[in-house]
């Protein structure tokens, strides 16, 4: 009797362990809206010098989780702001672009009760809609950019899960390069990006 007490008492155990590595497993969709502000700025060569300028973002994310890792896609609507300066040329350029960004980040989250903290990278896929140029010298080609309809850039970054309400901040590193009017020099875009966003429905 006691062995068959024993035997019911381990099976029951190894049932209870497996329910308990089989729940994490179970995958989990968020959906919701973000919206924030960026810092951008050249990452600069030879003659050029540039300037941090503030820019925005806003669009929908979505968040598919199993077992402590998620895959997080996202589309926005962004505008980035530049200001920077050619030596050589003696020119100054104020350059505001409008891009759809799509980044597509792989993350881990820790955390229960509606808390938890996520660190999350991955590649992102820039389409122009966009870009303007103001420069200082009219009859000077060579602080203007050239600017490609489709970017690619590398994301870094953690947020923080509270209830509803997601905060992130993020370092965006561009990967191609800009090329200059006159081809005397690259430039990458770089920047980072702080958001709010709003968990919308789980499922």
């Amino acid at each position: 009797m006691k062995k068959i007490f024993y035997m019911i008492i381990g099976a029951l155990g190894i049932v209870a362990s497996a329910s308990a590595q089989t729940v994490p497993l179970m995958p989990n969709v968020n959906i919701g809206i973000k919206g924030g502000v960026n810092l951008s700025a050249f990452s600069t060569e030879k003659t050029l010098s540039a300037d941090n300028r503030a820019g925005y973002l806003a669009g929908i994310w979505g968040r598919i989780g199993i077992g402590g890792l998620h895959f997080q896609p996202e589309l926005y609507y962004t505008s980035k702001n530049v200001k920077f300066y050619d030596s050589g040329a003696r020119a100054e350029n104020t350059a505001k672009f409008r891009s759809i960004d799509l980044p597509l980040l792989i993350g881990k989250r820790f955390g229960l009760m509606g808390v938890g903290t996520r660190f999350n990278t991955g590649p992102l896929v820039s389409f122009a809609v966009s870009h303007d140029q103001s420069v200082g010298d009219a009859f000077s080609n060579a602080s203007r950019l050239r600017v490609k309809d489709q970017n690619y850039a590398w994301q870094f970054g953690a947020g923080l899960d509270v209830s509803r309400l997601s905060l992130d901040l993020r370092y965006e590193l561009g990967l191609n390069k800009v090329k200059n009017g006159e081809g005397n020099a690259d430039v990458r875009l770089n920047m980072f990006n702080f958001t709010v966003g709003y968990r919308l429905f789980a499922m």
